[in-house]
């Protein structure tokens, strides 16, 4: 008797399964779920700035370009800081204050010349940091109980400073110090340059440096990070100090463009940081995020105020309720893709 052995077809994997329905599939998920979380505010700014172009003729005119670039570079100081601060997993809320008080405090030292103007609210601002960053670390306090302190604590040695806010110091005309915020070079006010070099030098120092890479791991998993000998508490010192001063001198510069020390600047900077951070694609739990998403978000906030300044009918409150549902989205999607991400 004769057996007949039938060879099975080869099945040959020519990548068409379905997403999720193998390793092929789980690859690209993945792909497109980081992709999405890394640029999908970016997308959003395009299309919105899209929109706006040609619904409202003076949105991309040269001099709303520029008040927009000059008014965002403030925020995003501030912003670069926080990035890394989230990225550890912490959070930082003294940063409204410091940028009042560090804004104060160069138009104080302006009278002695500017760099004292420059140099004070950095040593300040960057001091309050350490302190917060020593707190954090070494005491294992909470991050939101410890820079809530120095929110109201940096508000109060502002308000000490100027007399309840009864003095308001101002900066001279054509000194060194009101150039660098009032000036401009290639049609972008100086303060733009400066915040961009700054997020060059973020993103440098995030991505290519071992600094950066404590700062991944101690956000990612602390207990982890140490085991592998990572410096977990000089990493969460260093982040709040770098937050701090990046605060004081965004403040320093905003005074230079007002020319004055304003007290009430700040209330809520904060908030909006945090908000333009997360948007931006850096989770709050920490362990992943990115510096050109933070400046992106920063952007998408300032266009969508900028918007509702165009239409003209809307109040400005309202740009707190975009920008808040906004916010909203954004976690919940950022949440649903992290979960996915994990299941793949």
């Amino acid at each position: 008797m004769t057996v007949t052995k039938t060879q099975a077809p080869a099945v040959v994997d020519d990548g068409t399964r379905a997403a999720g329905d193998g390793p092929v599939g789980s690859a690209r998920s993945e792909r497109l779920s980081a992709l999405v979380q890394q640029h999908g505010a970016l997308a959003v700014l395009v299309i919105v700035s899209l929109v706006a172009t040609f619904s409202f003729d003076s949105f991309a005119t040269g001099d709303n370009v520029s008040n927009m670039a000059t008014s965002s570079a403030f925020l995003a100081i501030v912003a670069l800081g926080m990035t890394f601060v989230i990225i550890t997993g912490g959070i930082d809320l003294s940063v409204g204050s410091l940028f009042a008080l560090g804004g104060v405090l160069a138009a104080w030292g302006s009278r002695h010349g500017t760099l004292v103007a420059l140099l004070l609210p950095l040593v300040v601002c960057g001091a309050i940091g350490v302190v917060n960053g020593l707190l954090v670390a070494r005491s294992r306090l909470a991050p939101f109980i410890v820079t809530l302190a120095a929110m109201l604590g940096a508000r109060g040695l502002m308000l000490a400073i100027t007399d309840e806010g009864a003095d308001t110091y101002l900066i001279g005309k054509g000194s060194f110090l009101a150039e660098l915020g009032q000036g401009s070079t290639l049609g972008l006010g100086n303060p733009v340059w400066i915040m961009l070099a700054l997020f060059v030098a973020g993103a440098v120092v995030l991505r290519r440096t071992r600094f950066g890479q404590h700062v991944y791991a101690v956000g990612g998993n602390e207990d982890a990070a140490a085991l592998m000998g990572a410096p977990v508490a000089r990493t969460k010192i260093l982040v709040y100090t770098l937050s701090g001063v990046l605060a004081g001198l965004a403040g320093a510069l905003n005074a230079a463009w007002l020319a004055s020390g304003v007290t009430i600047l700040g209330n809520g900077m904060e908030l909006e940081a945090i908000s333009a951070v997360v948007i931006g694609g850096t989770l709050l739990t920490g362990g992943l995020g990115y510096v050109s998403g933070s400046l992106v978000g920063v952007l998408l906030l300032k266009v969508i105020q900028n918007v509702i300044n165009q239409i003209g009918s809307l109040d400005s409150s309202y740009q707190q309720v975009v920008s808040g549902a906004f916010l909203a989205v954004v976690v919940v999607a950022q949440t649903w893709l992290g979960r996915r991400r994990q299941l793949m």
